[in-house]
């Protein structure tokens, strides 16, 4: 189920044991064990950094490959379970779980043990705080994401990259808090330079500037370090959707919805080294402009110390910058100044493009495929909540807090649904609450959580339909019964019939859409090519079964849905969902055939 292509530097780590120092061309890469379980080694992420490599999988287990110098030259199984993310950088690894821990281990975090895993994230001071949603690291320094949207730093402090002077503090053992209202930190592993985002869509950033990497302007291209978190201006119109940090340079992804493509990139840094993809000093983020991805929208990109990978919704590879170990994959050492496409390996899932994503290490590069994943539906209805980008309501606390929550959920949770006087009511409450009352609020409106201050239910409990079950509301949202002329549809063409899927559901489970649905046009049509060869009936079935992973108790199964519903399941990499379709499917036909 795996693939994974890799080249660049084979060295520190030593990660194909029969191969060069230096891989000069994509070649596929294999692991030492084949004989292991196919599903275990389902790749979720690869982190790649000076001394180690992690590969992620999708059953929540990571192996490393430590530098060859070490004793243990073989893969090591992680001692951790339930992982969600690994960062590598420098010198230290840091592991995020499912349940919002963070270990860390590394010479800038634990000098008296680096080899051994910490629990970074019960060192923050506040205890209410410590539930982590995302990691990000830099050279020498682990920043951490928290619920509450607060940004905490721990490592290395010495060209200002936690936003305080390096002087007084050169280092931390322990998280700081460096900003609060975040909605993402951005760095890269072989950068010492951070940027952080607020809600409002204001980025800030600190650390090393010696090549004017972090975009400030002209006027400030002589200030190296930046020891104060500093707002960066003259932004590109549009949403910022990722930002990567090399060595000396600094990419940003824009999603403009008037502009075609939608997705572009914008990059600023240093011109000799040229991760930039330009041929000058660019002291603010200006676009990357290249005939080979002119009108390609941007699935992935990544960044290592001094090269630049792209990969385009035309299935393209793009790279540029320095090439002294082979990390760009075009055969040989020379530096290369403007974008060139890169010939890959016939790609084993070809069909599903947009499914692949790239690491780039230091000096090396990985591009690997990760199915997508699909978890059952009160999961999705979990992970639309916490995706902030859908949070389009603010409501104000009493201490001036800004608290975003989700208009469709609260229109649907609310007694009153179609009176915006409910949504008015609520912003009342709010507003004279403190932002943890506030969030107890939400948690109430989000999952009928019971153990919410009986005084603040008391106040609630007029306007929200507590009395409702989350999984019933879910079906209202899933049967759109309440008609919104905002919520467009998708149509699905298949033999000259059109299907229509409501956008939420596109939405709640994009990651499985992706890879199944990949020829999402970028028209206004909203048009979808898939399922073509599938008969009407499996076609139900399938369709059924992704809005409520159930099939219809009075539809018959014959042996010939059976037979084309598991090849759609291989197809479309369906066969680690739960509950899983073919096995219900082989149930019910074999009850129906039972008597």
């Amino acid at each position: 189920m795996n693939e994974i292509i890799f080249f660049g530097s084979n060295d520190k780590p030593k990660l194909l044991k029969n191969k060069s120092s230096i891989i000069l061309k994509p070649i596929q890469f294999k692991f030492e064990n084949e004989n292991e379980n196919e599903n275990e080694k389902q790749i979720k992420q690869i982190s790649s950094g000076y001394f180690s490599t992690i590969f992620l999988f999708e059953n929540g287990k990571a192996i490393e490959y430590l530098n060859e110098n070490d004793s243990k030259q073989n893969p090591e199984k992680i001692q951790i379970e339930n992982i969600q993310k690994v960062i590598v950088d420098f010198e230290n690894e840091a592991i995020l779980t499912i349940e919002g821990n963070v270990f860390a281990k590394g010479e800038d975090i634990n000098p008296n043990n680096p080899n051994e895993f910490i629990n970074i994230s019960s060192l923050i001071e506040d205890k209410n705080d410590r539930t982590i949603e995302d990691i990000v690291s830099c050279s020498n320094t682990i920043y951490l994401l928290t619920s509450n949207q607060n940004a905490y730093g721990i490592g290395s402090n010495k060209l200002g990259q936690l936003g305080f002077d390096s002087e007084t503090l050169p280092k931390t053992e322990k998280p700081i808090l460096i900003m609060k209202n975040v909605s993402k930190i951005f760095s890269g592993n072989s950068s010492d330079s951070v940027f952080l985002l607020n809600s409002n869509q204001e980025l800030f950033g600190c650390g090393n500037n010696q090549y004017d990497h972090l975009g400030l302007g002209e006027s400030r291209q002589k200030e190296t370090k930046i020891q104060k978190l500093t707002k960066i201006q003259n932004i590109p119109k549009g949403k910022i959707i990722d930002i990567k940090c090399g060595g000396v340079h600094s990419i940003m992804l824009i999603e403009n919805e008037n502009q075609n493509p939608k997705r572009k990139l914008y990059s600023c840094g240093d011109y000799p080294f040229n991760g930039l993809g330009k041929d000058e000093n660019t002291y603010e983020f200006t676009e990357i402009k290249s005939s080979l991805f002119e009108n390609d929208d941007i699935l992935d990109f990544s960044v290592g110390f001094v090269h630049t990978l792209i990969l385009t919704s035309k299935r393209k590879l793009i790279s540029f910058g320095r090439n002294s170990h082979g990390q760009l994959g075009n055969k040989d050492l020379e530096f290369q100044l403007p974008p060139i496409q890169i010939k890959l390996p016939k790609l084993r899932f070809n069909e599903n493009i947009s499914n692949y994503h790239i690491s780039c290490g230091f000096f090396n590069s990985f591009i690997y495929y990760s199915p997508p994943s699909f978890s059952n539906l009160e999961e999705d209805l979990i992970k639309l909540f916490e995706r902030k980008e859908f949070c389009n309501i603010s409501f104000k606390t009493e201490n001036g807090e800004i608290i975003k929550a989700h208009k469709l959920i609260l229109k649907y949770r609310l007694i009153q649904n179609q009176n915006q006087n409910q949504i008015g009511k609520l912003k009342e409450i709010i507003s004279k609450k403190s932002i943890k009352e506030s969030n107890q609020i939400f948690e109430m409106i989000y999952s009928n959580n019971s153990k919410i201050n009986p005084i603040l239910y008391f106040e609630i409990k007029e306007i929200i339909n507590s009395n409702e079950k989350i999984e019933e509301t879910m079906k209202r949202i899933y049967l759109n019964e309440n008609e919104n002329e905002n919520e467009k549809d998708f149509i699905i063409e298949r033999k000259e019939k059109q299907y229509k899927f409501p956008k939420l559901i596109l939405i709640m489970r994009s990651e499985l859409y992706r890879g199944m649905f990949l020829s999402v046009t970028e028209d206004k049509s909203n048009k979808v090519r898939d399922y073509s060869e599938l008969s009407n009936k499996s076609f139900q079935i399938l369709e059924y079964w992704i809005y409520s992973n159930q099939i219809k108790d009075k539809i018959q199964i014959t042996q010939e849905i059976i037979d084309e519903i598991e090849i759609g399941i291989d197809y479309f990499q369906l066969n680690q969902t739960k509950p899983n379709l073919f096995d219900l499917l082989i149930k019910k036909f074999n009850n129906q055939n039972q008597y």
